[in-house]
């Protein structure tokens, strides 16, 4: 807990109404998405970077736990206070800095939510390029932390590729400034991309310069419906072979069309057993030949349809299927795990039909939906949290389908981070002198391990057998 010494100099540093320490409530600043919990001693709102600096060494000092929290939307506890400590929330850093529309850039700091860094862009006729599914809440510092991404990564990428640099502190207390005003610049070490999805481990951001994208002046999307799941998994393959790079290439499999059935009849067609949801941007001119393309790659055995949308209402209904699931999954189950794996896109209709053999052997549902075009699965387990028998059989699966993709040559997570929930799982991916290497940067950002302790690099990690 923290000493009144301390306690003091957090209401001298940010004032009493940007500190929190009731725990009732501090209670809510203890959860993210992950449903896991843990209760902080205090909770701080800085609005300046100066205050951020202050606050790190004062911790530094009195040896507390900081863990940055933004809006609580990741999924695998990585903003989850389990050493207690102090939650630093920027919830209130939501200034939009700038808009460069000339040099293409947007300063802004953290607690700024991704919805409107696209509304402000969108006014200059731009867009950023991440969108997660949970983009009209989630903050920039929250996409940063764990390097979201969403449908379009596709074609535009991460929040790496898609940030110029940050302002953000050290686990000592230092200001540091990272990467370059401009689109090019090789000067140094990588900083940027090394902070951005370290969750919080390394340094907290203040501050971040977010690359901006022309808006496409055309756009048309596709949902295409198959009988089999090995035609869909076939035309993921043929589609990104293409010239064109889809902006989006969303896959749902049986599971997931008979869960939007069971709450939204109609949506699909009836016979359906995969659908993919496509999208295109760019010059209006290219569109024909992109949707001769589309329609040809489709075109395998076991292909049932292909609608265009028309209108930017048909579009929206287009998405709607794609984007009811998560929510959805909610009312399916007591209890989910939600996994985000990539697989490299020809092994897809391996990955898939195997987890369904597992399924299966487990008797557990598993639903299977996500970014098929850079081949990034959201596997999701359900079962009933009050059953021992199922927990157990969930977590064992859970182990073999991370050996799965590992064995295909995938990677654990693709987007949601690692947090709490994969950190076992790491040293099966990552070999001892990469788990070394990962805990010496993080002493070199943060000796005295107070930046989000337990997790990246403040783990005991062991070597592989």
């Amino acid at each position: 807990m923290l000493n009144n010494e301390m306690l003091r100099a957090l209401q001298q540093l940010v004032g009493s109404d940007n500190l929190l320490t009731d725990p009732a409530d501090c209670w809510v600043y203890g959860y993210d998405n992950s449903r896991r919990h843990a209760l902080p001693w205090a909770v701080v709102f800085p609005i300046t970077h100066e205050q951020v600096v202050a606050l790190v060494q004062l911790a530094n000092l009195h040896a507390v736990p900081l863990v940055a929290h933004g809006r609580g939307t990741a999924t695998t506890g990585a903003a989850v206070p389990i050493q207690g400590g102090i939650v630093v929330s920027f919830e209130r850093m939501t200034r939009i800095i700038m808009c460069d529309p000339v040099n293409r850039l947007m300063i802004v700091e953290p607690g700024v939510s991704n919805q409107l860094v696209q509304e402000t862009a969108k006014q200059e006729g731009f867009f950023w390029a991440p969108d997660p599914s949970s983009a009209y809440f989630s903050s920039v510092g929250g996409n940063l932390a764990c390097n979201a991404a969403g449908p379009r990564a596709v074609k535009y990428g991460t929040c790496r590729e898609n940030t110029l640099g940050l302002r953000v502190v050290t686990g000592q207390g230092e200001s540091l400034d990272t990467g370059v005003y401009t689109t090019k610049g090789v000067v140094g070490y990588d900083l940027t991309r090394l902070v951005i999805g370290s969750e919080g481990t390394l340094a907290l951001i203040t501050q971040a310069t977010l690359k901006l994208l022309p808006l496409p002046a055309a756009k048309r999307t596709w949902q295409v419906t198959f009988s089999s799941l090995e035609a869909a998994t076939q035309a993921i393959v043929n589609v990104m072979q293409q010239s064109l790079i889809p902006s989006a290439l969303e896959f749902m499999d049986e599971a997931a069309l008979r869960l939007i059935q069971t709450y939204s009849p109609g949506l699909v067609h009836a016979q359906a057993r995969a659908v993919l949801l496509i999208e295109m941007e760019g010059a209006a001119g290219m569109m024909e030949e992109a949707a001769a393309q589309i329609e040809q790659a489709c075109r395998v055995p076991h292909f049932l349809e292909i609608k265009m949308a028309s209108t930017e209402a048909e579009r929206l209904t287009l998405w709607k299927v794609r984007k009811a699931l998560s929510p959805l999954l909610r009312h399916f189950g007591s209890q989910k795990i939600n996994e985000d794996v990539v697989l490299p896109i020809s092994r897809l209709p391996e990955f898939i039909e195997r987890v369904y053999g597992l399924a299966q052997r487990h008797q557990l549902t598993i639903v299977n939906f996500g970014h098929a075009g850079n081949g990034n699965i959201h596997v999701n387990l359900l079962f009933d949290a009050d059953k021992v028998q199922e927990q157990e059989a969930a977590q064992e699966c859970l182990r073999e389908i991370f050996a799965l993709v590992l064995s295909l040559k995938g990677t654990l997570s693709g987007e949601h981070g690692v947090g709490l929930e994969k950190l076992p799982f790491i040293n099966q991916e990552l070999s001892p002198v990469a788990l070394k290497l990962m805990s010496d940067i993080k002493r070199c950002f943060d000796p005295k391990g107070i930046l989000n302790p337990g997790k990246y690099g403040s783990f005991s990690f062991e070597s592989k057998p």
